[in-house]
């Protein structure tokens, strides 16, 4: 990927808009995609139950987050 506001950061924050991590998987970035994923997909699925109905917004923000990293991902270490 180029830098920020590429053609692919725009594409990744896309993906990520619809499956939480898929951006930064397209980016190569492996342990971040699977991080974002479990955080979403786990607090969206506690947030079914009745129990832990409060588990949705933790999943709302990873779900934003993975969408803003993304976008602004530089591909730069450092």
């Amino acid at each position: 990927m180029s830098g920020q506001g590429s053609g692919g950061n725009v594409i990744a924050a896309i993906c990520s808009f619809f499956i939480p991590g898929l951006g930064q998987l397209v980016q190569g970035r492996i342990m971040v995609a699977l991080a974002f994923f479990i955080v979403a997909t786990v607090s969206y699925a506690l947030s079914v139950t009745v129990i832990l109905i409060f588990m949705w917004p933790i999943g709302a923000i990873a779900h934003i987050w993975s969408i803003i990293s993304a976008a602004k991902y530089n591909g730069t270490s450092g």
